[in-house]
């Protein structure tokens, strides 16, 4: 591991949140570097950076242990865990790519769906967004029925109040170029699960943001609350509009 070079502007960088993940980030680390080397086989192409929100396990060592002897791997530490959202705006800001993703630290759509959303951007778009909800998404392993009930009339209040072209804005693995990236993460301000709905309520109008049917598997050991982050969330969403007048 080495600290980020500001001066350095590889192709693509991953940024992945983490919290408690002690038990799965190991071997997503490993899968997401594996990955990357064999797609930017070039010295300096690339650059992983682990954004540990504060976690009270061994998240930061597993990270620095993953990262031994990587010189693109980069492990930022919150002081205190603030959510995911504060997490994911300190690497995509420190990012310093042409590209950068965030992907969730479980991987629960496979690294490798990333090749579709780099295809989006070679084809013009500034944001490339994984979607479980679109007619070829596929969808490996699904969600306790109460989850997906809760995250449907999530997806459909979003819809009606904010985001009315985007059918699925909570699919953690998000493509943006480094301009949009810094541009909009420099704006938001929501800290929660909601923050994807602001980032992209920021978008509308100035970007060109395309929906991309991917590959998703739930993966069990959620950090999402049913019962105090779905509050949160939704209050967020009132403050979204609040905040961000035009």
């Amino acid at each position: 591991m080495a600290a980020l070079d500001p001066t350095a502007h590889p192709d693509l960088a991953v940024v992945i949140p983490a919290f408690n993940e002690e038990a799965r980030l190991g071997p997503t680390v490993t899968a997401t570097m594996a990955y990357l080397r064999r797609r930017f086989p070039r010295p300096g192409q690339w650059q992983l950076l682990i954004a540990d929100d504060g976690s009270k396990d061994g998240t930061r060592q597993v990270a620095l242990t993953a990262a031994e002897g990587a010189p693109e791997v980069s492990v930022i530490t919150l002081p205190r865990n603030r959510g995911k959202g504060a997490a994911v705006r300190t690497g995509m800001l420190a990012a310093t790519a042409a590209r950068v993703l965030f992907a969730d630290a479980d991987l629960a759509t496979p690294i490798e769906e990333l090749d579709k959303l780099m295809a989006r951007l070679d084809a013009g778009a500034d944001i490339a967004i994984g979607s479980r909800a679109l007619a070829s998404s596929d969808i490996q392993v699904r969600q306790h029925p109460i989850r997906e009930f809760m995250g449907r009339g999530f997806n459909t209040m979003v819809r009606v109040t904010l985001l009315g072209g985007i059918r699925d804005t909570q699919c953690g693995f998000k493509l943006f170029t480094r301009a949009a990236a810094q541009d909009l993460f420099g704006r938001a301000t929501i800290d929660g699960f909601a923050f994807d709905v602001e980032v992209l309520w920021l978008a509308r109008g100035r970007y060109r943001v395309d929906e991309v049917p991917i590959v998703w598997r739930h993966v069990e050991q959620s950090k999402v609350s049913p019962g105090t982050d779905a509050a949160r969330m939704f209050l967020d969403i009132l403050r979204i509009r609040r905040r961000h007048r035009r």
